[in-house]
């Protein structure tokens, strides 16, 4: 029996990446999935790519009526809405005295009030509907302390986490389940990105920031994105139904909490 025959999920920033391998495992456990992303160009083709069981949805995270389209074209296309990864995020890096007015405000916009509120808008079909649901957010091994460099995201990835533990200490008396990933270094493009900024920020020859940070992971490598797959079926399926308010490290061992 697969784990989520017959639920629907939306997954946000599912285009590429972390997010369309979570809609590639969902498909594979029997969910009808939204690619939900902000390029409708790339989650059509992430769709595509993935076959029966996935559809692409229009989404920007920072815009309540592009949220409140995008679940209301889930009902449509799958009867309901059981499932919402809130995997859509920014990431930026500067010292403490360089930040931005600007970066900050993208930064919490999408990363904050785009979870914030696409959740809101998820519990409350899930409430109507009265069959409760899954809700996990993803937060990071960045929300767990502070970098240097990283201040703004760090702090976002911290009120993921502080949200899911409010979030969900409201939700399950509707048979809400909400939680949340903490990954750890994730390879892929969005690390490239990453390596990039801290190669300007720091003075490093492209990929040597990626190459200390694989060093460093006690499992000695960075993580893949089919390393996430596992927690993100188990914590939308049945067996996570006593699981309230927690976030889950998939790290390689980086923290311990």
């Amino acid at each position: 029996m697969k784990r989520l025959a017959g639920k629907s999920a939306l997954i946000t920033g599912a285009a590429r990446g972390i997010g369309k391998a979570f809609a590639e495992a969902y498909v594979s456990e029997g969910a009808q999935v939204a690619i939900a992303d902000i390029n409708l160009e790339a989650a059509e083709a992430a769709a595509s790519e993935i076959g029966a069981g996935a559809y692409a949805v229009a989404l920007d995270v920072t815009r309540q009526d592009s949220i409140d389209a995008a679940v209301a074209t889930v009902q449509k296309q799958a009867g309901g809405l059981d499932i919402l990864i809130n995997n859509a995020a920014l990431f930026d890096l500067a010292p403490i005295v360089d930040i931005t007015r600007e970066s900050y405000d993208r930064l919490f916009s999408i990363n904050v009030a785009g979870s914030l509120f696409m959740l809101q808008a998820a519990a409350r079909v899930m409430i109507a509907q009265g069959r409760g649901g899954k809700i996990i957010n993803m937060a990071s091994q960045a929300g767990r302390r502070g970098e240097a460099l990283v201040g703004v995201y760090c702090a976002t990835k911290a009120a993921i986490i502080s949200l899911t533990q409010s979030a969900g200490l409201d939700l399950i008396k509707h048979g809400i389940n909400v939680n949340a990933i903490a990954p750890g270094v994730v390879e892929g493009a969005h690390w490239a990105g990453v390596d990039a900024l801290f190669a300007k920020a720091e003075g490093l020859a492209p990929g040597e920031k990626q190459a200390q940070v694989a060093a460093a992971v006690p499992f000695g490598r960075m993580g893949r994105a089919s390393d996430l797959t596992g927690m993100a079926i188990f914590l939308a399926s049945a067996e996570a139904d006593y699981i309230v308010a927690q976030t889950y490290n998939v790290d390689g061992g980086n923290w311990m909490s």
